[in-house]
């Protein structure tokens, strides 16, 4: 499976911003895929995940309200839309996936020993 990840960039407070992250070469249907962001200085944390089958998600509360995640199962491709942005949510965006279990995946929250498959990530800054 690859991952190509795009979106990111420079906003200010209170903008809006849209990451995409389209996988390729999945071996079934049942796939999660989402993201978690690492900050200078910090610990890497789940942001949200969904799963293929059913669309169930996961939200980190910190973002909770703000980011909706979706995706395009015909694409294989996820979409993180990312609105009234804050500071802190500056920080490096990694795409993941991961193929089978996809319910019981985003039921733990989308445990990142559950997630082998990375993207590069992109970087998401946030202007004061």
């Amino acid at each position: 499976v690859q991952l190509v990840e795009s979106g990111g960039g420079l906003v200010q407070a209170g903008g809006s911003l849209r990451l995409s992250c389209a996988a390729s070469g999945y071996p079934s249907d049942d796939y999660v895929i989402g993201w978690f962001r690492q900050a200078p200085g910090k610990e890497r944390e789940g942001v949200s995940c969904i799963s293929s089958l059913d669309n169930s998600t996961y939200y980190a509360d910190s973002v909770k309200g703000r980011f909706t995640i979706s995706s395009d199962v015909a694409k294989h491709t996820a979409y993180l839309q990312m609105n009234s942005l804050r500071p802190e949510d500056t920080a490096v965006y990694y795409c993941v996936t991961e193929w089978g279990n996809s319910v019981a995946i985003v039921t733990t929250g989308c445990s990142e020993n559950l997630l082998e498959i990375w993207g590069q990530g992109t970087l998401v800054t946030v202007s004061s």
